[in-house]
Formats: structure tokens, C-alpha cells, sequence
């Protein structure tokens, strides 16, 4: 496997298309028929590169400094699992922090699937005793989002 195709790459291109706002470059290492699992947020899932397009276009307008920090990855075979920090201002100001693990199929250099748990960091969030009694109380909701 050459640099080009290996999944690590991968991730080092995708960072550095996000941290050079590269909208082009960015959508091009995903192949035309990707598929996005969220498996926390189902409905948001998608398929084709083109929604990552879209999505990428709202993201860069509204986070005009976004910078991406890959902190780990880990490969196996085609499949790479990769630790992000997505990091920025918003355009009114607020602070935009999110945090999360991608483990994304990679073929031909291009990503092609991807499980996707990427998260806004809630700084205001319960503790982790108040979280699970509200986890494993009869009739209990998720957590609610801010």
C-alpha cells in the first residue's frame, strides 16, 4: 500500500484539507458513494460526497477559523479509527469545540464509509453520577442537548 492509498493518509489529508479550508481538496477524499453512519443521531446520516460538500460549506461560513487536530489514529486493514478535536468561532462570537472518534473505510485513498461520533463538548453537562442515575431511571430520556 503507497502513501497515497494507505488509510493513515488519509486522516493527514483530510486535517490538512479542513485546516486549509480546501473545499475541493476536502470533498476529494471522499469517493462519490461514501456513506455517513451517526449512530447517535441516525437521521443525520447520508450518503454521497456532494452532502459532504454541503455540509463543509455551511461549516467553513459559520466557523470561518475551523481547525482540525487529529490527536490518534489507529489502522487496521482498510479501516482507520481516528481521535479529532474540531476547534474554532463561530460568527457570532461563540466558542465551537468539538470532540469525537471517526472510523472511517478507506479504498483507493478515499473514504468510502464512516461511523461518525463527533460531538459538540458540553461545558455545562451533569456530572457523571447525575448522568447515569438519569440514564437508568424508569422512563428516562437521553440526556438533553444543549
Amino acid at each position: 500500500m503507497d502513501e497515497a492509498t494507505d488509510p493513515a493518509s488519509f486522516v493527514t489529508r483530510l486535517a490538512a484539507a479542513t485546516n486549509a479550508h480546501d473545499l475541493d481538496a476536502l470533498v476529494n477524499c471522499f469517493a462519490d458513494d461514501y456513506v455517513n453512519e451517526t449512530p447517535v443521531h441516525p437521521a443525520q446520516g447520508f450518503t454521497g460526497a456532494e452532502q459532504v460538500r454541503r455540509n463543509w460549506t455551511q461549516l467553513f461560513a459559520g466557523i470561518p477559523d475551523i481547525r482540525a487536530l487529529v490527536l490518534n489514529t489507529a489502522v487496521d486493514g482498510a479501516v482507520v479509527w481516528s481521535e479529532w478535536e474540531l476547534s474554532g468561532t463561530r460568527r457570532d462570537g461563540e466558542p465551537q469545540l468539538m470532540r469525537g472518534v471517526n472510523i472511517f473505510t478507506v479504498a483507493e485513498g478515499r473514504a468510502t464509509s464512516a461511523r461518525f461520533y463527533l460531538e459538540p463538548v458540553e461545558h455545562n453537562s451533569v456530572d457523571a453520577d447525575s448522568a447515569a442515575a438519569r440514564v437508568a431511571a424508569p422512563g428516562s430520556r437521553p440526556v438533553p442537548r444543549p
